[in-house]
């Protein structure tokens, strides 16, 4: 029986048969994480058995995986997107045992699914979520009970589920498929017609960090998925190869969209393929000239407005920078007078764009968003996705997210011939001011890599994620290429002179 505590919410599901316990499992699976231990509780035949296997096929992601019993294993451990260790405590003679079993270590490693966990005492994380199934009628009733994270991203799931089962959808299995730097995350439906599960929660703006206001605020950061719906109905108007929405549901911030594809503009060894770069610019040129709305309806009576990239948006990504990356590479936080300079050279710049071109800018036009489709012609060849975060600022920060590519090593004649194919495209439809461009792309290629910069060593030294550390060579060499412009002079020998430049990609 679960234990009655106070801060705990309750969530529960009928499970009418075996494939209801199974689906269950599947939608525990996509909400873990490494850390999470769910206490799976109930009586012989109350289908734990089941719930188990489907949970850790889920994360296998493989729905013939053979998931014995670790009964007398005491552990049994699988590889998957994220590992999962499957412990039996029933013949523990000891909560004191569990030392033995190394739970700690396997929390670090991945998740943990825990069955017979009244075994353990009072040695299980106090976030634990508890599963408990019981008889009910000709089925059985699952009972989820939890506080924190893990219990939050579980009912986020069970809400997903929710929403596919109203629109007809329910019994969908569900895959997972990918995630970003936000709270965002994706799963594929399994079917002859594959569509995406796009889950976006609401925004949570966090405490405030300069003038009272919160960093998203600051930076425009999509709030909603409503912002996602608005763009993609602006670009498919102007005949931009976008997913379509299938269905949709603001309100939860849950949409059903179309796969537009898995192949994208790499080659299979993830090096940039210079062809598919070149009309990744040529879409961007079109792009560039169209003429978009600054307010667009994502449905009946609710309006999105497109904000700025403005002055106090590019000064706190900037920040990023000076924040993390300055004390990462000289062991020592900025004074206020180096953090005054940094915000003085930086404005200057920034008032070097007023006179840019501006247009929608769709922020993160780069490798992972863009999918390539070779069997059609022009630019329906290149799907756009992720673009929610989109704003209305200078042209050039598109081009310079996508020749400058975060993830990606763009060698310089790669990303000299992306330039020229933007060029000449826009050469081509009239009034392009090259020498401007540059200037501006300059200066925006300098302010998306010190900021990536930034949040790359965040990510290692808040989150925990060191993996991100092996980009910042390639970005340092990205923010030198930036820096040779003769407009960028007096930035690059601040740099210079705090050691903050100097790498190769």
């Amino acid at each position: 029986m679960i234990a009655a505590v106070a801060a705990n919410r309750v969530l529960e599901r009928f499970l009418a048969d075996e494939e209801a316990t199974t689906r269950l499992g599947e939608d525990l699976a996509m909400a873990l994480r490494p850390g999470d231990l769910l206490a799976l509780s109930g009586d012989l035949g109350a289908g734990k058995t089941t719930l188990a296997r489907g949970l850790v096929r889920a994360m296998a992601e493989d729905p013939a995986l053979d998931v014995p019993s670790p009964t007398f294993t005491l552990v049994q451990s699988y590889e998957a997107r994220v590992p999962v260790h499957h412990l039996d405590l029933y013949r523990l003679s000891s909560p004191d045992e569990l030392d033995e079993l190394g739970l700690d270590e396997l929390l670090s490693d991945g998740a943990v699914l825990v069955e017979w966990p009244e075994r353990a005492g009072d040695r299980l994380p106090a976030d634990a979520v508890q599963v408990e199934l019981v008889h009910e009628a000709a089925g059985r009733l699952a009972r989820i009970a939890g506080s924190g994270p893990a219990f939050e991203r579980i009912a986020r799931s069970l809400a997903a589920r929710d929403f596919l089962a109203a629109h007809g959808r329910g019994d969908a299995r569900r895959l997972h498929f990918a995630g970003d730097a936000s709270a965002r995350s994706y799963e594929k439906l399994a079917g002859p017609s594959p569509l995406i599960l796009m889950n976006a929660p609401e925004l949570v703006l966090g405490p405030p960090v300069r003038d009272g206001r919160p960093y998203a605020e600051i930076a425009h950061t999509a709030r909603s998925v409503a912002a996602f719906v608005a763009i993609d109905r602006a670009l498919a108007a102007e005949g931009f190869a976008v997913p379509d929405i299938v269905e949709q549901d603001l309100a939860q911030g849950f949409l059903l969209i179309s796969d537009l594809g898995s192949e994208g503009v790499l080659d299979a060894e993830g090096r940039p393929i210079q062809e598919r770069y070149a009309a990744a610019a040529e879409l961007l040129a079109a792009l560039h000239t169209r003429s978009w709305p600054r307010r667009i309806e994502a449905a009946p009576g609710l309006v999105h407005a497109i904000p700025p990239f403005d002055r106090d948006a590019m000064l706190i990504e900037v920040d990023l920078l000076v924040e993390w990356y300055f004390p990462y590479m000289t062991g020592s936080l900025p004074d206020t007078a180096v953090r005054d300079a940094f915000r003085d050279v930086w404005s200057r710049l920034i008032s070097r764009l007023d006179d840019a071109e501006a247009t929608l800018v769709l922020r993160d036009y780069h490798s992972p968003n863009l999918i390539w489709r070779e069997a059609l012609q022009g630019h329906d060849r290149l799907g756009l996705i992720d673009f929610q975060d989109a704003l209305w600022g200078p042209a050039a920060y598109d081009v310079a997210s996508l020749a400058m590519d975060a993830r990606v090593t763009v060698p310089p004649e790669v990303e000299a011939s992306t330039l020229a194919a933007y060029a000449a495209a826009r050469n081509a439809l009239g009034g392009f001011d090259e020498a401007a461009f540059a200037e501006a792309y300059a200066i925006m290629a300098a302010q998306r890599n010190s900021k990536i910069l930034g949040i790359f060593v965040r990510l290692n030294e808040r989150d925990g994620k060191p993996a991100y550390l092996k980009h910042l060579p390639r970005i340092r060499a990205y923010l030198d290429r930036a820096l040779v412009h003769p407009a960028l002079a007096e930035l690059s020998a601040f740099y210079r002179e705090h050691g903050l430049t100097g790498g190769a990609a």
